[in-house]
């Protein structure tokens, strides 16, 4: 299959989307991190999954993932 638009390609939103529905499973392994919140940003050129967590200690951290596909080949 050809990649006809990259921007965002359905690819990249798929994994976005697959991403935060992996939640629990995610959570299951983040030893001392509790995920308060998934947040897609899939009208983005590049898709965001951004992942706000607290510690043990309540403080509040923030990951960002950032998906892009690179041109085909």
């Amino acid at each position: 299959m050809k990649t006809v638009n990259y921007n965002p390609s359905i690819i990249e939103v798929k994994c976005a989307e697959i991403i935060k529905e992996m939640k629990d499973q995610i959570n299951e392994r983040l030893d001392g991190f509790s995920i308060v919140k998934i947040e897609n940003n899939i009208k983005k050129d590049n898709p965001t999954v951004d992942i706000i967590m607290k510690d043990s200690d309540g403080d509040v951290h923030e990951v960002i993932i950032k998906i892009i596909q690179k041109p085909d080949h």
